[in-house]
């Protein structure tokens, strides 16, 4: 199969066809997004193994995730259960796409710690008497490192990006699925940017309520809860529109009270 090229502005229809996804079963979606984080607050509580198996098996539920986009879209009611479809068939495929992420991201966090110097800036502030230009340097080496993690994260995300899609619902094998994920994601390069513009400018916004104190602070994780669910639809949405046999049709009106 092959990725197809969308035009810039399909970032930005992502966003809204994961709205829409999202409003059909709001509870539900909210439900499954704290059922996944307390899954991964759990993980801590196994001393480094934990956090390294969820890794391992994020692709198998996020996966699940995916089916239940598919089951909302055939007509079908979204249920809990769907959390953990992906390892009823798919298990042993989804787990080696979770064996190259878990292992992407073991040489990320080193790359990084490597430009950072270790833990360099917590050992500056544990110091009293450190001066100012020695935290500076700390700081800006924190940054460094940052900014350079972030990009060898960014080859890793884009092959993961679509791979447990591609496994679960056309049947291709993890190699080459995390290969036509990387393909896709790059080909498609401007509707990704302005799809992560439009996260960027969507999560400034939602952080404007803290501001208002204790209150405000409540209110923007409430929203920041009811959004993560119409990022995770809109990653269907994004394969909808690059892998679908058809293009989506286009609609017309307020895109938000379909």
């Amino acid at each position: 199969m092959e990725a197809r090229l969308v035009a810039a502005g399909r970032g930005w229809q992502w966003v809204v066809d994961g709205f829409v996804l999202f409003r059909k079963y709001p509870a539900m979606w909210i439900a499954l997004t704290i059922v996944f984080a307390l899954l991964w607050l759990v993980s801590f509580l196994i001393p480094l193994i934990g956090p390294l198996l969820f890794n391992l098996f994020t692709p198998a539920l996020f996966a699940g995730l995916m089916i239940g986009c598919r089951a909302i879209e055939n007509g079908e009611p979204l249920e809990i259960s769907h959390l953990f479809a992906g390892f009823r068939q798919h298990s042993a495929p989804l787990v080696t796409i979770g064996g190259v992420y878990l292992v992407g991201t073991i040489l990320v966090v080193g790359i990084a710690l490597l430009v950072a110097g270790g833990s360099m800036l917590p050992q500056v502030l544990s110091k009293p008497g450190a001066d100012i230009e020695t935290l500076r340097a700390a700081v800006r080496s924190l940054a460094l490192a940052i900014a350079v993690g972030g990009l060898v994260y960014l080859p890793l995300i884009m092959l993961v990006w679509f791979a447990p899609l591609l496994v679960v619902f056309d049947g291709v094998p993890p190699i080459v699925a995390m290969r036509l994920s990387f393909v896709a994601c790059a080909r498609n390069t401007m509707p990704f940017l302005v799809y992560g513009v439009v996260i960027l400018a969507l999560w400034i916004v939602l952080s404007l309520p803290v501001a208002m104190g204790p209150i405000g602070a409540l209110l923007m994780l409430a929203l920041l809860v009811a959004s993560i669910p119409v990022l995770i639809c809109s990653v269907f949405a994004s394969y909808q529109d690059i892998f679908a046999a058809a293009p989506p049709a286009s609609t017309s009106g307020n895109p938000f009270l379909r």
